[in-house]
């Protein structure tokens, strides 16, 4: 296959960055799209000039490191989809692709498409702990819990944080991300004692960190690799109102 890329590269931050044409001959449709990326850093260091920068790991789909805007959708095309799972049999001989970095004030660009998703880990952060019992593993039908509940918080507890959900929204919301991980505990026993200081200190981290306010266009469930529903932001807004009014008391 021959594809031709244009990929954004970028310095730094303060660098207005731009789009640079590669063309890349004899691209195999078995690759992944982080193999092709590959294959044009190689082509690059041999004529002598700067690698792509990109962000990846476990090339798995597990770990949400690998996340790009392929012709304008993050992953690319195809749906519930990482970009390291992706393979280049998705495009065409002859295809134009763009490839750009995440893009929201909250992702500041390192270099190329290497975006700076701490954030992300703050708004995690600020949730704190849980309270736990030390000590021997409990006995599994002490903690009452139905089924249903244990699917919900695992449903929500898929969420990778690749970021693609802030990409993919207008107001680059972080919604579906924060509300994926105050659900997944605010689901269970185990995160019940915190659950109110919890809900209010991440969404606030939310804010903070400089990400805009969810207007349910739902982009972000379209766009998210493990399909995460925005009915986790509806629970979230529940257990943050909750807290509002339990603190008032």
């Amino acid at each position: 296959m021959k594809i031709i890329l244009k990929v954004w590269r970028q310095k730094n931050q303060q660098d207005k960055g731009r789009f640079c044409e590669y063309i890349l001959e004899n691209v195999n449709r078995d690759m992944s799209f982080l193999e092709m990326l590959d294959m044009l850093n190689n082509q690059l260091v041999k004529e002598g000039n700067p690698a792509v920068e990109f962000d990846h790991d476990c090339r798995e789909g597990i770990c949400g490191q690998c996340g790009i805007m392929i012709n304008g959708i993050a992953h690319g095309p195809l749906k519930n989809t990482t970009t390291c799972q992706l393979h280049m049999r998705e495009f065409k001989d002859g295809d134009t692709i763009y490839v750009e970095p995440f893009k929201a004030n909250a992702f500041p660009v390192v270099r190329d498409l290497k975006v700076d998703r701490s954030s992300l880990d703050n708004i995690i952060a600020s949730g704190g702990y849980v309270s736990v019992d030390t000590g021997q593993a409990p006995e599994a039908n002490s903690i009452p819990i139905t089924h249903q509940e244990a699917e919900d918080a695992f449903d929500a507890a898929a969420c990778i944080g690749c970021g693609a959900c802030v990409a993919s929204c207008k107001n680059s919301s972080a919604a579906l991300f924060t509300g994926a991980k105050i659900t997944h505990l605010a689901r269970l026993p185990q995160g019940e004692k915190e659950s109110a200081t919890r809900t209010l200190t991440m969404v606030d981290k939310m804010e903070e960190e400089g990400f805009g306010h969810c207007s349910n266009t739902e982009a972000c469930q379209v766009e998210c690799p493990e399909n995460i529903s925005v009915l986790n932001i509806a629970r979230m807004n529940y257990e943050y109102n909750r807290a509002k009014l339990l603190f008032k008391k």
